[in-house]
């Protein structure tokens, strides 16, 4: 296995800015994850990095080596595809051995790697087996295993999961943390998927609009979001952005009807941003219902959404639309007004789209 390292990498499709500067290292043996909504640059970076596409400036090495110049087959690097991209007319022991065969490796030496691996992935009783005669677990298996049996110095994967139903997907996930665990490779990963970056990821680098917005573990990404992009795109129900102002004393934020204390916050971030337009951040799980008080978030109760384990409560506070998640032993009814406390210390604070505490 290898490391990583992409320097200001930047890709254009004519007039068209799909990447733009983008830098960021994977360590040797570290699973990242490229995070970011449809259209944002996430593929194109691995296709970049895979040698699919030529990029309009920058570097990429893996270990020692900078290889943005090197054809595909000379990186050393194995793909797995959104689509699974095996050959129809192979087994799926036909499908792993392939590229063993193109490198003329010996039928006894395939026999054992194509086992060793059908082995890893529990699919050694499918290996006579046609792509249609699979599950699409099953084929996504024989896509993975395609990439483990060439015992590449980094392994690409392209959404390999977002053909698979929601239970299998989450299967799925958990294989690939246990494969990857066995296997101690360097593994780049591309999803939109919040759930399966969060899992998965040991390290996050999250994307929009072809720059890097955020990077670091999923705690620091899920708890000190580096602007109002990350928070509202990591979690789900979605962090609550309220936008308003720190009053003049620097002790409150208000906005409409919503006055929260600011007393805790540090005296430096109030001097500085007393008086100023700010948008002021909270999870859904650190509104905490209480009976009413001055320094509690009044809202009536729009819609409740009972999940079994999860229960969040979507509440209108005059012009401003709260979720909250609730004990769901709570008795609630749509239309009654929710008293809400919000601890200080888990206040997250935007200046101009960037965290400022």
């Amino acid at each position: 296995m290898a490391s990583l390292s992409v320097r200001n990498l930047s890709k254009s499709f004519g007039r068209t800015k799909v990447l733009e500067d983008v830098s960021f290292d994977v360590k040797d043996g570290e699973f990242c994850v490229l995070l970011g909504p449809s259209g944002c640059g996430k593929s194109t970076l691995l296709r970049l990095i895979a040698g699919l596409e030529s990029s309009s400036s920058g570097t990429i090495s893996i270990g020692s080596r900078q290889v943005d110049r090197l054809a595909p087959g000379e990186r050393d690097v194995a793909f797995v595809f959104q689509n699974y991209a095996l050959y129809p007319h192979l087994t799926a022991f036909e499908n792993l051995a392939f590229s063993l065969r193109l490198r003329h490796v010996s039928k006894e030496e395939i026999r054992t790697r194509v086992l060793e691996t059908a082995k890893l992935l529990e699919i050694e009783d499918r290996l006579q087996q046609k792509p249609h005669e699979l599950s699409g677990g099953q084929r996504q298996r024989v896509a993975v295993g395609r990439a483990i049996i060439r015992r590449p110095q980094i392994f690409l994967f392209d959404e390999p999961l977002s053909n698979l139903d929601a239970t299998l997907r989450a299967n799925m996930r958990i294989e690939l943390a246990r494969l990857h665990e066995k296997l101690g490779s360097t593994v780049v990963y591309v999803t939109h998927d919040q759930t399966e970056a969060l899992t998965l990821g040991q390290n996050i680098l999250i994307l929009n609009e072809g720059a890097v917005q955020q990077t670091g573990t999923p705690s620091e990404i899920y708890h000190r979001p580096a602007n109002t992009f990350v928070a509202g795109f990591v979690g789900s129900p979605r962090m609550n952005l309220i936008e308003g102002q720190i009053e003049t004393n620097g002790e409150v934020f208000s906005s409409g009807t919503v006055r929260l204390d600011l007393s805790g916050t540090s005296p430096h971030l109030k001097r500085t941003y007393a008086g100023r337009p700010v948008t002021l951040g909270i999870r859904p799980e650190n509104l905490d219902p209480i009976e009413p008080s001055a320094s509690s978030i009044a809202g009536q109760i729009d819609i409740i959404e009972d999940l079994g384990a999860d229960r969040f409560v979507h509440l209108r506070c005059g012009t401003i639309d709260l979720v909250a998640r609730v004990d769901s032993k709570l008795r609630l009814k749509r239309g009654e007004t929710l008293h809400l406390k919000v601890p200080a210390d888990r206040l997250h604070l935007f200046f101009d789209g960037k965290r400022i505490n």
